[in-house]
């Protein structure tokens, strides 16, 4: 697995899904919040690319509507809206 993987899998587990199963649309996660608990060092330019991707989006069932902040670093806000799988309009 790597770095990248590791980091879309936490967040799914520590965000998406919490959020998703209390019936939520949203979720907002904070870079600096997911490289503290992974336990990283200087790796927030990884944390933000592994977020900001297509690939997060489509194994997860989540579309980027917003992020705020610095390009990278750990002030950076990335809000989802999350589909229910059994979704038909999913389309990302």
């Amino acid at each position: 697995m790597t770095l990248a993987d590791e980091i879309r899998e936490y967040a799914n587990q520590n965000y998406i899904d919490p959020a998703r199963n209390r019936g939520g649309v949203e979720v907002t996660i904070r870079a600096g919040d997911i490289h503290k608990r992974i336990g990283l060092s200087s790796r927030l330019p990884a944390v933000c690319g592994a977020l900001g991707t297509n690939k997060f989006e489509k194994q997860y069932g989540v579309r980027l509507v917003g992020r705020k902040g610095p390009n990278q670093g750990s002030n950076v806000f990335f809000t989802f809206k999350i589909w229910s799988w059994n979704q038909e309009d999913l389309v990302i």
